[in-house]
């Protein structure tokens, strides 16, 4: 049954594009014209989105009589941009779709490389979406070409260029689509890879095992080692390869979910290919070897051709690896029990073994050298990962099969130590010509230790050690009281204690009871480390290292006199012998010392006054922009870890940040952390930041403004933070720079930069408790208008509640006739007004606003009723309606709050509007609010009984003077404060919450004193009438209460 094709979608204005427009626009931005280049990728991402462009980019691609140049372009933007939208109906219809996938496949003869793997791309890209249901034939297609051209080559023994093309081009385009299809976790490319593999593994298998066989020893000569042939049967057949090994790969993954007959033939197959893959890596690595030597000892020809045959081999024998190492990560316990996983791990250790034999200068990252850095590291990461399984017993106890004798793994420490963890020439070099980048390549092994010798030994040694550490242990603690008290005079001795120190840094945490390195602190290391012998820099170096990497594994304690001696001596020495390599790392091992958790600061204090300025003058002296960050964050943890103790040390710290900042330039990462470090010093010194205005304030300009703010905007809030927190004023006594001058930048922050609220939240909160009546004085209205425009947006639900507590909190702060008028004016008040009353929304929001009025209230009942006055015209309802929708809410939301604070406050702000004798309030206060006040009078007569309870148990009573409130928590919960602990602040909210009607003020007497002014206002008679609606009960209740409470 034929599909019907899909129809344009319905409701678009399609127009289709001009093939002679879209040729002339690709030309266009071709060329060499920067002007036209411009103009023509701005046309040609229109005509992109034209219907059928993508049908006449490839037509333009495929037509070889196009110069290269255009049909790499169309090629180019092809594969940039189809694959996005292969399902649009507004760019493509079926025909289009039909021409491109078959169009796809007359590349493979493509002798350009750029457009070949672009179309490789798109091909991969659109099986997965097409492929077997819209492309049906694809594999059938290719499959044939491949098995049409190899039949040619391999029985026909007819070699034609343009065959090994479409062969080269087939089986790359293949390995793409095996690629696309193995990385797939959805069900339906599951199935899709399921039928590829069980189409083509075992005729692949067939392929390999004929064309590899046409590069045994037997057929390679001096006469044919640099032949095309050769060269082009070696590639061949790792293209092949690697195709097999994507699908043995993804069936070795796939093989913990099958059972039964589906299991055993899957992993037989797995199996035979891993065999005949260990037996052939064997042959072709002693191929490859006996290749190079001969050309080494000018045994073969050599030139350009036989350059390319060793490196396409070298590649081959990689490809190895990658597949032997990749079955170890998938499934260490599968992989160890294949028949020869052991025996090809072993061989690889043979290979490094034997690469000890020959001079340095054989083992480079190079594919023509005699031992190769990737294929030697490959075989050392097998190595280190099966070490776990050649133990005596495995983690369950149960012993292993194979273990490694005393002998072997000796030898091994000894080999990794002395042949792969020494500083070799290369390194010398580059530590040489680039110091500061030498370090930072250094201080990134972590991330690069699958790829280079020096550092996978090391990790191999880590690993020896975690397994055997009753062998290794013994080993390095004893090499190390050897050699150490040792002089090295000559480079190679320099590099070999190097290797040994670097061993007992890796090893620390299993060396820490084998060796007392604070008895080598005091003795050999001190000397060391003042020696002044040219080599001597490479030792001092590693030394700064050992010291921060043992504290940092917690073998040792930071608080020894010795550590801060000898880092301090390496941060300062300038003499003969050290160099900026040794300060570098000096710098970042302070850094590890100081940031440890038994850190104590006094005992650091003495060095300060050297570390300190060296720390910076090692910054100044710094290159690169990177060496800078890495010292100004040592820089940083110093003056956080020290605290108030770098007091002494304000300017030297703050002098040379203008300087710094201004070279920085456009370097962010590293103007983020100068903003660190001034974060860093004001919380470190505290109420002492006040005279920091003149640096900070200057800071927080820069940093927020258009050109920065994308970048730094996170730190700059942090530092503004910080100072106001930190600082006991926000004023300037002699006219300089102080963090009032900022504040209008925080009003503008919090009316128009939602994503930063929270922060900016934070910075308002800080300014009222500083200077609550200076801010509304100067610029109320302003303020107000800016909490209108983040309410106004609808997506600061995060924020919102925060901006009401501190809303509420500047009612605490400041006096009625400041606030009052402005909330009006600004539309604010009205604003949450009709927020509350609308009802609409979430709970917790809405149940804030009561807060927010219930303070308004308290402060001043009478500017609350001219607020809600004022807003009656605003919202153009009766001022009457307008209360009463209070009421409903009032009432409504008072069953939300949770916390016993916020529904004393309600109470107590309810009762103030009872006072005022409204009608809308006192027809309510025989229902809704007496059992509003019960409900509160219940929970602090619980309070009272406790309170007996305590009596009789101390047998003291409690202090008429102080108001026992065991109905909340006795602190403030964390979430008041805003972890402000330990800063002038957190003292500033503490006062606040000390004097806050809610704790000060006895709820019931306050109840009483309202209701008794209410009766006053209305009249006893007129009062009286409300009452008589009540409950009788309800009413005595409330009654007694008041009684007890006089």
């Amino acid at each position: 049954m034929q599909s019907v094709p899909r129809p344009i979608a319905l409701g678009v204005n399609v127009q289709s594009v001009s093939p002679t427009e879209l040729y002339e626009v690709i030309v266009g931005a071709s060329s060499q014209d920067v002007s036209q280049i411009q103009s023509s990728s701005q046309r040609l991402k229109q005509l992109l989105d034209m219907f059928g462009a993508f049908d006449a980019l490839q037509e333009i691609a495929a037509r070889k009589t196009t110069p290269l140049v255009i049909r790499q372009q169309a090629m180019i933007q092809l594969k940039n941009t189809v694959t996005q939208h292969w399902r649009s109906r507004k760019l493509l219809s079926d025909e289009h779709r039909l021409r491109i996938r078959q169009r796809c496949l007359l590349f493979l003869d493509e002798e350009d490389d750029t457009i070949a793997k672009c179309n490789q791309i798109i091909v991969a890209k659109l099986a997965r979406s097409d492929f077997p249901g819209q492309w049906p034939n694809l594999l059938d297609d290719l499959v044939n070409v491949i098995d049409g051209n190899l039949q040619k080559r391999y029985i026909s023994l007819l070699e034609d260029p343009c065959d090994t093309l479409r062969l080269r081009r087939s089986l790359s385009l293949l390995n793409k689509i095996l690629k696309e299809f193995a990385s797939i976790k959805l069900p339906n490319g599951i199935k899709a890879m399921g039928l590829i593999v069980g189409q083509l593994r075992l005729l692949l298998y067939g392929y390999y095992s004929k064309m590899s066989a046409t590069f045994a020893a037997q057929h390679i000569s001096p006469q044919n080692i640099s032949s095309q042939s050769l060269h082009d049967n070696i590639l061949l057949s790792h293209l092949v390869y690697k195709c097999l090994i994507k699908m043995a790969v993804w069936l070795w993954n796939k093989l913990g979910k099958l059972s039964g007959e589906e299991l055993e033939h899957n992993l037989a197959w797995v199996e035979e290919l891993f065999k005949n893959s260990a037996m052939q890596v064997k042959a072709l690595s002693a191929l490859r070897k006996g290749i190079v030597m001969s050309l080494m000892n000018n045994e073969l020809p050599r030139n350009e051709q036989t350059r390319l045959t060793v490196s396409v081999m070298t590649r081959h024998l990689r490809t190895f690896g990658k597949f032997f190492r990749r079955l170890q990560q998938l499934s260490s316990e599968r992989f160890i029990s294949l028949s020869l996983s052991g025996d090809i791990v072993m061989y690889y250790w043979s290979q490094i073994v034997d690469s000890t034999e020959y001079p340095q200068n054989m083992i480079a990252d190079s594919d023509e050298a005699l031992y190769p850095v990737r294929f030697l590291v490959q075989g050392l990461v097998l190595f280190k990962d099966n070490l776990s399984k050649w133990t005596p017993t495995s983690r369950s106890g149960v012993p292993n099969k194979n273990n490694l004798s005393q002998q072997f793994v000796e030898s091994a420490v000894r080999l990794l130590v002395t042949r792969f963890m020494p500083l070799n020439t290369a390194d010398l070099e580059g530590w040489m010509a680039d110091p500061e980048e030498w370090v930072n390549l250094e201080d990134k092994d972590n991330d690069q230790w699958e790829y280079e010798i020096r550092a996978c030994s090391e990790r191999v040694l880590m690993q020896l050690c975690n397994q055997f550490s009753d062998i290794v242990v013994p080993l390095l603690a004893a090499s190390f009281v050897q050699i150490a008290p040792q002089p090295s005079r000559d480079l190679d001795s320099v590099v070999q204690k190097e290797a040994l120190y670097c061993a007992i840094g890796r090893c620390a945490i299993r060396l820490k009871n084998a060796i007392q390195l604070e008895t080598w602190l005091q003795t050999t290391f001190i000397a060391e480390v003042h020696e002044t012998d040219s080599n001597y820099p490479i030792i001092k170096r590693r030394i700064a290292w050992l010291i921060g990497k043992w504290v940092a594994d917690s073998c040792i304690s930071p608080n020894n006199p010795k550590i801060w001696e000898i880092l301090v001596h390496l941060l300062q020495d300038r003499g003969p012998g050290t160099d900026a390599v040794v300060r570098l790392t000096a710098a970042s091992s302070l850094r590890e010392c100081v940031d440890s958790l038994s850190f104590d600061a006094n005992g650091f204090a003495p060095f300060l006054a050297t570390a300190i300025p060296q720390l910076i003058q090692i910054m100044a002296e710094a290159e690169t922009l990177e060496s800078k960050r890495k010292v100004d964050e040592s820089l940083n943890t110093v003056i956080q870890q020290s605290g108030t103790l770098v007091l002494p040390f304000i300017s030297v710290i703050t002098e040379p940040i203008p300087q710094l900042w201004v070279s920085a330039e456009g370097d962010f990462l590293f103007k983020a952390s100068l903003l660190d470090t001034v974060t860093k010093l004001v919380e470190a010194v505290k109420e002492h930041s006040s005279s920091l205005g003149p640096l900070v304030v200057p800071l927080l300009r820069e940093s927020l403004s258009p050109g920065s703010i994308a970048q730094l905007d996170g730190d700059a809030l942090n530092l503004w933070i910080g100072a106001l927190r930190n600082t006991v004023t926000v004023a300037s006594s002699d006219g300089s720079p102080c963090l009032r001058d900022v504040f209008p930048e925080a009003i503008n922050l919090l009316a128009t930069n939602l994503d930063l609220l929270g922060s900016i939240t934070l910075i308002i909160e800080s300014y009222f408790l500083l200077d609550a009546v200076h801010i509304l004085k100067s610029s109320a209205v302003e303020i107000f208008r800016a909490y209108l425009s983040a309410f106004n947006n609808k997506i600061i639900e995060l924020n919102a509640k925060d901006l009401l507590q501190s809303l509420s909190l500047l009612i605490q702060l400041a006096p009625s006739e400041l606030w009052g008028e402005p909330l009006h004016v600004s539309g604010l008040f009205p604003h949450l007004l009709k927020t509350l009353i609308a009802g609409e929304g979430d709970t917790l929001f809405l149940t804030e606003h009561i807060y927010l009025f219930s303070r308004i209230i308290m402060s001043d009942r009478g500017m609350f009723l001219q607020l809600i006055s004022a807003s009656s015209a605003v919202l153009g309802q009766a001022e009457s309606v307008i209360i009463d929708l209070l009421m409903d809410q009032w009432w409504g939301k008072f069953d939300n709050m949770s916390e016993p604070r916020h529904r004393k406050l309600t109470a107590m702000g309810i009762a103030v509007l009872v006072s005022t004798a409204r009608v809308e309030v006192l027809a309510r206060i025989s229902g809704e609010i007496f059992n509003l006040w019960l409900d509160v009078f219940g929970e602090l007569k619980e309070a009272e009984d406790q309170a007996a309870l305590r009596q009789e148990s101390d047998s003291e009573p409690p202090s008429p003077t102080n108001l026992h409130r065991f109905w909340e928590l006795d602190k403030p919960p964390s979430s008041y404060f805003r972890e402000t602990e330990g800063t002038p602040e957190y003292s500033r909210r503490q006062a606040v919450y000390d004097r806050d009607p809610i704790r000060v003020t006895q709820l019931v007497p306050f109840v009483g004193s309202q209701i008794r002014e209410a009766e006053a206002n209305c009249g006893p008679a007129n009062f009286k009438s409300y009452l008589d609606h009540a409950d009788p009960t309800v009413l005595k209740q409330i009654q007694d209460a008041l009684a007890r409470g006089q």
